[in-house]
């Protein structure tokens, strides 16, 4: 049944249109994913799905008695109040009893334990939680949500997943998080150029999809070029139009002349740009920080690597963000120190994102930083770097109040690059970023030639860009090697071990009821059994690695002889590796194989 459906719908902004003759129809079941490049009306989509705003052309059809919930990028509430009355302030009077229970209960879910908190006491992050507790409680048929993710830790985000995995009605949602878009919805709707392109499936789907239509429509204007090529030598001969079949055939070259030719699809270029980075980098010893009583790192000591890959990860409020602050001198450990190299240059994107001028052009904020820059390629403007992060000419001359968050972010991330940092701290950096921008930032990371230190909650671009995890918990910094997903797996079977055991510790062997044993992993090998291939293999990487490391340092022997104890060392470590996991394998058969000893 069709719960909801936009006809045609048209919507400019200050002489910019952002949706042109949109139609979209919603069914009752359907998790639709909005996905485009930041400016192109998503959120305005929502809006006029949800009533929050008018079409300038179209209509919006909705099924008599359908109810629609909607959560915006900026959650509504009143200036004080408790947490739990503003969840349930836009409730009808006669529900709002009823519902107290299941909004506590969400609220526990999201993280948010203390309901009686003035709303105005919340965090940016803790807002959001809330925001999202009042559209899940509303008795919906349509939910409709605007950047749901953002400003969320990954702790959240997960039981966000899992309720809306549970939700039975249908769900419409802006959203940058591919692993959301990959797992919840079953259709994906890009806006882009002011058009709507559907794609029934998942978010891998879509790619496929979206591949075979950019390819489809080039060989369609490969086709039409050579069409116009020669009805334009047929016209240069001096064609007359004496007879219907000429008229014909000029009539079809002024359609091919005119016709709307494919804009190849928009990319974010970003160039590589970072300057020289010396041995010294940034050397954490031993520091300690509490802000307001609380407890955020104790003791913590650390050496940045010239080339590392750090992700950040924690619940909101446990200091991620103040270490990053520690980092860049913008605040001071209580004890310990941070020393910085002398040819350490860092970039830093902060998640609240610096004041800009709204009354300045695009170009006028980039130019302040620098106006030509070096890049592996040759020298580059800022006017051709703006064009590479998707600011059109016309666009780089708009003063800033005309650009959405998204477009505000995009420049705030070039003006950063254009100082060509050699160290990048980047506080959540996914936050209102779209996907084709956070592609290409990824492959940017990647061929980086310098260190990254990411906090961010995008499990996603975790799994692309860290090589290393670092967990903010309760005071504590715990390390993990690999990215997010080697991170999850390990910090659960930690946390696994932190639960009271009513039974005792489990033991190989389990005896059977004819007095023999039957063979068993312990609890110890059983942990092991599961990660120690992905253990070899990280082992063979890093061998691999360093034996690049001394071939391009065959002339610098003291740090050959370094590179070279390095590799003897990994490579013990994979000989005894490679040893229990043989040991664990054929015990592994043995069990399999039920024997008893």
């Amino acid at each position: 049944m069709i719960l909801l459906s936009a006809q045609n719908i048209s919507k400019t902004y200050m002489e910019r249109k952002v949706l042109s003759d949109v139609s979209f129809f919603l069914n009752s079941g359907d998790k639709v994913g909005i996905i485009g490049i930041n400016g192109t009306g998503k959120s305005t989509l929502l809006k006029i799905l949800a009533g929050a705003e008018e079409p300038d052309n179209g209509n919006i059809i909705r099924t008599n008695g359908i109810r629609v919930s909607y959560l915006p990028q900026i959650p509504e509430f009143g200036e004080h109040g408790s947490v739990l009355e503003q969840v349930l302030l836009h409730l009808p009077a006669d529900l709002r009893a009823a519902k107290e229970y299941e909004a506590r209960s969400v609220l526990d879910r999201l993280g948010i334990t203390d309901k009686e908190r003035d709303i105005s006491s919340l965090s940016g992050g803790e807002k959001r939680r809330a925001g999202i507790a009042a559209a899940l409680i509303q008795p919906s048929d349509v939910l409709l949500l605007d950047e749901p993710t953002n400003h969320i830790d990954n702790e959240t985000a997960q039981m966000l997943e899992d309720l809306l995995m549970k939700y039975r009605g249908a769900i419409v949602m802006v959203t940058h998080d591919r692993y959301f878009l990959n797992k919840i919805c079953s259709r994906i709707a890009e806006i882009d150029r002011g058009r709507l392109y559907v794609c029934e499936g998942k978010y891998s789907d879509y790619l496929m999809q979206r591949a075979q239509r950019e390819a489809d429509a080039e060989a369609a204007e490969r086709k039409n070029r050579t069409l116009y090529r020669r009805e334009l030598e047929w016209i240069s001969r001096g064609a007359r139009a004496r007879g219907t079949k000429s008229k014909d055939r000029i009539e079809r070259f002024e359609e091919l002349k005119n016709r709307e030719i494919p804009v190849a699809a928009e990319k974010v270029q970003l160039q590589s740009v970072s300057s020289r980075l010396g041995r010294k980098t940034i050397e954490i010893e031993n520091i300690t920080k509490s802000i307001d009583g609380k407890l955020l790192i104790s003791d913590f000591s650390c050496l940045i690597s010239r080339n590392a890959r750090i992700g950040i990860v924690g619940r909101n409020g446990e200091g991620k963000s103040t270490f990053l602050k520690m980092l860049t001198g913008m605040l001071t450990p209580d004890s310990g120190t941070i020393t910085i190299g002398d040819t350490v240059n860092i970039g830093y994107f902060s998640q609240e994102c610096e004041s800009m001028d709204p009354g300045m052009k695009a170009i006028e904020y980039i130019r302040e930083t620098a106006d030509i820059i070096r890049t592996p390629d040759g020298t580059v403007t800022a006017s051709q770097m703006l064009e590479r992060f998707l600011f059109t000419p016309e666009l780089q001359w708009n003063r800033i109040e005309k650009l959405s968050g998204g477009e505000r972010k995009r420049l705030y991330l070039l003006k950063i690059l254009m100082t060509a940092p050699n160290i990048l701290l980047l506080d959540e950096p996914t936050n209102d970023l779209d996907i084709t921008t956070l592609t290409i930032l990824e492959d940017y990371l990647e061929n980086f030639s310098g260190a990254v230190i990411a906090v961010s909650h995008d499990r996603y671009f975790l799994d692309k860009m860290a090589e290393e995890i670092f967990e903010f918990r309760n005071g504590k910094v715990t390390r993990f090697n690999g990215n997010y997903t080697d991170y999850a797996e390990k910090a659960a079977e930690l946390n696994a071990d932190e639960v009271p055991k009513i039974k005792k510790k489990a033991e190989k062997k389990e005896r059977t009821s004819s007095g023999k044993t039957r063979l068993k992993f312990s609890f110890k090998e059983q942990r092991e059994f599961a990660t120690i291939e992905d253990d070899i293999a990280l082992l063979e990487q890093q061998i691999a690695d360093t034996e690049k490391e001394i071939a391009a340092n065959s002339s610098d022997y003291v740090k050959l002889q370094e590179l070279s104890d390095r590799k003897e060392q990994l490579e013990a470590e994979l000989e005894e590796k490679m040893e229990r996991w043989v040991y664990l394998n054929d015990l592994s058969e043995r069990i399999e194989r039920g024997e008893m000893v």
